[in-house]
């Protein structure tokens, strides 16, 4: 990706297809002078206002009429981009949007990648870039929580964040840099106990801000589920049940599931993925081992495995052998069918965190759900609204080896060692933060993560 071209793009930034309205985005220099080559305002006026909307139509150089519209001029530095940007909402439809889009770039207009509106945002200062990948978050957002972060981040709650971690970082540079212009002058047992203070202080904000990680993840990410068991003990009932639709064929015939079922849905702010499986035993039929097999290769994949018992039977070599292929995994055990007289648990499986429940009549599930939410939430279900929550992978490992940085540097402080060498530490730390909100981050990067993004966007 060139970042440094100027060209002028177009784009649809509404979705292919039919609807109410289509609207075509333009960004650059040439822009306005476009849409004056082809848009007829209904009152002509000497120029169009900035931010006003102008109903008219669009011709082609040939005269020919091609829709009714609403065209929208936004002057920079007002706008998206900070460039000029033109809007042009059209009636929806594949084939209007596209007669329009074809007409501007036979004009010389180019197609923009995909990101390269909010690139440009980023580029020319309007946003950075922890601010900028929080809006594909709120793009592809699959719960009111999801959404909640990735709004937080994209108004600037993380970069505040991290702009705090930097300044504090900062001063300590400059602090230690100075003893490098005045290196007669050494640090003496005062100075170096307030800047490990400040530096401890930096530290623990970090560390705060990454032990919110997990829940960040979480909501941002959301979950994949598999539900495990022998066969016919009610796996693909539950999965009905947790839905509240009938998605999988149950019978009373074992190995009537043969393959993988995957489902999505919001559990208490968390987007999961659900997965219901084949029973797991030994067949001799090969459509069914096929499914078994597909079961177990979904197991190192899964954030939590829900490993299913019929709790009115007595425990068997499959419910056994089931429970062997998760040892080590994250496990909750579903006992159910608990509408029906129950049999004592044995074996390992009496120790394991377990919710009973009845798949058939529905009690219980309350409970399961509460389980499964607790146990990645915690008690911070309500945290996407309220704090900053760290929510992505390229985030938390920058944060990570800035948090090594100052720990490296504390440790250095107390040794004493040659302040050159702190400034290196410090330094390390400030790239890694920088990392975060687009001030250091490598070109390659920049190229992955717009490249997330849709085009029009």
């Amino acid at each position: 990706m060139d970042i440094l071209n100027h060209e002028t793009i177009v784009a649809p930034a509404t979705a292919m297809g039919e609807g109410g309205v289509g609207i075509i985005r333009l960004s650059g220099t040439d822009a306005e002078g476009t849409l004056l080559r082809f848009f007829r305002p209904t009152r002509p006026v000497s120029r169009l206002t900035s931010h006003r909307l102008y109903h008219g139509r669009i011709y082609t150089s040939d005269e020919v009429f091609l829709d009714e519209v609403m065209a929208v001029v936004m002057r920079q530095p007002h706008s998206y981009t900070r460039e000029d940007v033109v809007e042009i909402h059209c009636h929806g439809g594949t084939l209007v949007l596209r007669r329009i889009l074809d007409l501007l770039i036979d004009s010389g207009l180019r197609l923009a990648r995909p990101g390269e509106f909010t690139l440009r945002a980023f580029l020319n200062g309007r946003i950075d870039l922890a601010e900028a990948e929080g809006v594909i978050d709120l793009i592809r957002a699959r719960s009111e929580s999801a959404c909640s972060v990735a709004l937080q981040q994209m108004e600037g709650g993380l970069s505040r964040a991290i702009y705090r971690f930097r300044d504090g970082t900062m001063n300590l540079l400059a602090e230690i840099e100075a003893q490098v212009d005045f290196p007669d002058e050494d640090l003496d047992f005062q100075d170096q106990e307030r800047i490990l203070q400040a530096g401890r202080a930096l530290m623990s904000e970090m560390d705060a801000l990454l032990a919110t990680f997990d829940s960040g993840r979480v909501l941002r990410e959301g979950l994949s589920i598999l539900i495990l068991g022998r066969p016919n003990v009610g796996k693909s009932s539950l999965l009905n049940a947790l839905l509240g639709e009938s998605r999988a064929i149950v019978t009373t015939v074992p190995g009537t599931t043969r393959d993988t079922l995957e489902e999505n849905f919001v559990l208490g702010g968390i987007p999961l993925r659900i997965v219901d499986t084949a029973g797991v035993r030994i067949t001799e039929d090969p459509v069914e081992a096929e499914g078994v097999r597909r079961a177990r290769a979904r197991i190192p994949t899964a954030d939590l495995i829900l490993l299913v018992v019929d709790g009115s039977l007595a425990l068997v070599e499959e419910d056994h052998e089931v429970l062997s292929a998760c040892l080590g995994r994250n496990l909750l055990l579903v006992v159910n069918k608990g509408d029906l007289a129950q049999t004592p648990l044995s074996g390992g499986f009496a120790d394991l965190p377990q919710v009973r429940l009845s798949a058939h009549t529905g009690e219980g599930l309350d409970v399961l759900r509460d389980t499964i939410v607790s146990r990645f939430l915690g008690n911070s279900s309500g945290e996407g609204r309220e704090s900053i929550l760290l929510s992505d992978r390229r985030h938390r490992e920058a944060l990570v080896r800035s948090r090594e940085a100052l720990g490296n540097f504390s440790i250095a402080v107390e040794r004493q060692a040659p302040v050159e060498l702190l400034s290196v530490d410090l330094r390390g730390a400030l790239q890694s933060l920088g990392e975060i909100t687009g001030e250091t981050t490598p070109e390659a990067i920049l190229d992955v993560i717009f490249s997330r993004f849709c085009i029009g966007k």
